[in-house]
């Protein structure tokens, strides 16, 4: 039996309890490059809301919250091109949310996924169909991967074609073993990685304290990226949390923003 969406985070608290605190395996690495930042500017928050195209019902909430949010797309799926029409018009940002293989095997990525063991010329082919299907993508992060973004070879066929399309890539961090953004690196690309998930525990309360942390980080390192999902408790307590927060000391920006070029 394949498990949804909501299943495989509570079968992946273990791993995501660390974002509670505040750190991702490359927060120092990536806090150096972020001082410069920090002084110089006021810090700034990038949210990605992945999981976006099997409808248009959990997108809309997040349209008119008045922030500025990136929205990852799945590919292949029966609203993925209107979705990210609709998000074009909204004036917001779309990145192709990649499907990439997991640990579990009995975890289905979906449609248009990478697996271990596939070739250069395979993943180039999905690669390029897949972000042919997102109109206006302008990078690539990824959906599930635990296992894939392990497999330095397969990472980096996968990356060379991001890097070729001119896009950047956010690595979601879906293992402490990821070996995605120090591949990105290596090869010079634009790339980031996620700082935060903000609704690992999916209830509004859990959601608030999850943006406090992304708040307090970006304020420490100048900038943080949270992702969520199209959850109503996770639009719920955006609205909360902006309401409460009207003299924010921190900026919201698309996750370009907070990319650098290579």
């Amino acid at each position: 039996m394949r498990m949804n969406r909501r299943e495989f985070l509570s079968r992946t608290t273990v791993f995501l309890l660390g974002s509670l605190f505040g750190f991702n395996p490359f927060s120092k690495s990536r806090a150096s490059d972020s001082q410069e930042a920090a002084s110089s500017s006021q810090p700034r928050i990038a949210l990605i809301i992945d999981d976006i195209g099997a409808n248009l019902s959990g997108l809309t909430p997040f349209l008119d919250l008045g922030i500025a949010m990136t929205f990852a797309v799945l590919p292949r799926l029966s609203k993925s091109q209107e979705a990210a029409e609709i998000i074009r018009g909204e004036d917001h940002e779309i990145m192709l949310h990649q499907p990439m293989e997991p640990s579990d095997p009995y975890l289905d990525p979906g449609p248009g996924a990478l697996y271990v063991g596939y070739g250069s010329n395979k993943i180039m082919r999905i690669m390029e169909e897949n972000i042919s299907q997102i109109p206006y993508a302008t990078g690539v992060n990824n959906h599930m991967g635990s296992r894939f973004t392990t497999c330095l070879e397969e990472i980096s066929d996968t990356l060379h074609v991001v890097k070729d399309r001119g896009l950047f890539f956010v690595d979601s961090l879906t293992t402490n073993r990821s070996m995605a953004y120090k591949t990105a690196k290596d090869l010079h690309m634009p790339a980031t990685a996620r700082d935060f998930f903000l609704d690992h525990i999916s209830e509004e309360a859990a959601i608030l304290r999850q943006l406090h942390n992304l708040r307090r980080y970006s304020l420490k390192h100048g900038h943080a990226v949270g992702i969520g999902h199209p959850f109503p408790e996770t639009a719920r307590a955006i609205r909360t949390f902006l309401a409460g927060n009207k003299d924010l000391d921190s900026t919201w920006v698309h996750i370009s923003s907070l990319i650098k070029p290579a």
